[in-house]
């Protein structure tokens, strides 16, 4: 995918943050969470199936993210995953650490060079 295109596929480690983001606001399923992470991005993330599913068992070996099969919207059966005391706390860790990041990068890119 050219770098010019509308959507950016999500850097590597990245995805867990932003499943348990978009769990924060409640339960959903799969096709839900990237739908949420995708407009809630202006359109520029996408979220591949493998991925997020990838994703959502890796949150849910860890403790953070507990599920239930149940019905969509469509009446179709999901697996709906919230978010657990461990995934609230994972979240404010991993956020507090992206917020260091992200004013860092916006230094280094905002930086104009020293004149000697």
């Amino acid at each position: 995918m050219a770098l010019d295109d509308k959507e950016l596929d999500i850097l590597l480690g990245t995805l867990d943050v932003l499943v348990l983001k978009t769990l924060s606001w409640g339960p959903s399923h799969g096709y839900g969470i990237a739908r949420w992470i995708r407009q809630s991005s202006g359109e520029t993330f996408r979220v591949l199936d493998g991925a997020l599913y990838t994703s959502l068992h890796r949150l849910e070996e860890r403790g953070a993210v507990e599920a239930t099969w149940g019905h969509a919207e469509n009446g179709k059966r999901a697996k709906f995953y919230w978010l657990t005391a461990a995934g609230r706390r994972e979240l404010r860790s991993a956020a507090a650490e992206w917020e260091r990041y992200v004013t860092g990068m916006a230094g280094v890119l905002s930086a104009v060079p020293r004149t000697t």
